[in-house]
């Protein structure tokens, strides 16, 4: 079973898909692992690294050359994957409803693709799940852009000159990375208010020390999706949380959006008159820029100034704190495999509750269900 690294070719993709550490301990369950010369590069990782744990550094035809398993972080395409062993699977977050053509290339080329970030959200995969372990970092990430675009201190200081106010930090979408967004700014000194439309976080958000901002009276609303993903939001929900949101959006110094829906653009959370109501020097970080945004007048891969009012979009946000990212990924990915590790035939066999979520090709067609319905 040979396990083949990638250098990763996105642009501005800096993450690898497995570190020395992982690489290691799948030369423990009996497979070989060749890496790309270079994959680890961006992420402070020398190819010497990977050798010294056990793999072997080639170029890329050399290290896909009858691989069995290939890792990515980002999915190239099928083209660039020749020389794979007939059947080899391709084990990275592939973007499947965004990048159609490319699952279809996949299937023509007979690779089995398994897409990461369909990884069901069940207790036995927590470890397997990229989308929580990217996100954390994110909502971190997040912060301290915040932070450094910020012109004043988070925290309050008393001082012989005066005092110096808190800054005042409204995070909106209260999930992984809303939750790790809400813990460093506090962290940091700041007032922290958060929203949801799932009312089951207004505990969590309390827990961490900051203040829920919360729709009410409005029945049968609660905005809960599958999978502790939010749900749309129904017309009446979003006028009332318009409504609540605008004037305290206001009064913030920072917003920070986080709201998702798998496979749909992501909410418009922030209009662009409620940016114009914030004050100048304001800062606010869009983590959905790159499905459309939560904020509007947001542009991917740009900070936007609006009367004064910052709007940070940046691209790829876990990729911006590449070691750390990597390692976590590449537990994901190695804690997925191994999971599944039969010692007998020396692989990895899935059962159907965990193959047939993250499963898109199989024989030569596309077989996932969300993307076939």
């Amino acid at each position: 079973m040979k396990i083949a690294v990638l250098r990763e070719t996105a642009e501005g993709e800096r993450r690898v898909a497995a570190t020395p550490e992982t690489a290691k301990k799948f030369i423990a369950l009996g497979a070989t692992v060749a890496v790309e010369a270079g994959a680890g590069g961006t992420a402070s990782i020398a190819d010497a690294d990977y050798a010294a744990a056990g793999a072997s550094v080639a170029d890329r035809a050399a290290t896909l050359a009858g691989a069995d398993i290939v890792l990515g972080v980002q999915g190239p395409d099928a083209a660039a994957l020749a020389g794979v062993a007939p059947g080899a699977w391709l084990v990275a977050s592939l973007n499947p409803f965004a990048d159609r053509a490319r699952i279809e290339g996949y299937a023509a080329a007979g690779l089995e693709a398994l897409a990461m970030e369909f990884m069901p959200r069940i207790t036995r995969a927590q470890s397997m799940d990229i989308l929580s372990s990217q996100s954390n970092l994110s909502g971190y990430k997040a912060v301290l852009d915040a932070a450094a675009t910020y012109g004043r201190a988070f925290p309050m200081m008393m001082t012989a000159a005066g005092t110096v106010s808190a800054a005042r930090v409204f995070v909106m979408g209260v999930g992984v990375a809303g939750l790790q967004a809400i813990a460093t700014a506090r962290r940091l000194g700041a007032q922290v208010s958060a929203t949801d439309v799932r009312s089951a976080t207004k505990e969590q958000i309390q827990s961490l020390g900051a203040k829920p901002i919360f729709v009410e009276n409005v029945k049968g609303i609660e905005g809960e999706g599958s999978g502790g993903y939010a749900g749309e939001m129904s017309p009446e929900y979003q006028a009332a949380q318009a409504e609540l949101v605008s004037g305290h959006i206001a009064k913030q110094d920072i917003v920070i959006t986080t709201a998702l829906i798998p496979g749909r653009p992501a909410p418009r959370l922030i209009s662009a008159a409620q940016v114009a109501s914030m004050r100048p020097g304001s800062v606010i970080v869009d983590l959905a820029v790159e499905a459309g945004g939560n904020v509007e007048g947001a542009v991917a891969g740009e900070t936007v100034v609006v009367n004064g009012v910052s709007i940070v979009g940046h691209r790829n946000v876990p990729s911006r704190l590449a070691a750390d990212a990597s390692a976590l990924f590449s537990r994901n990915l190695f804690n997925f495999l191994s999971a599944f590790w039969d010692k007998e035939s020396g692989k990895p066999v899935l059962d159907a509750e965990i193959g047939d979520a993250i499963r898109l090709t199989q024989g030569g067609k596309v077989v996932n269900a969300r993307l076939l319905g």
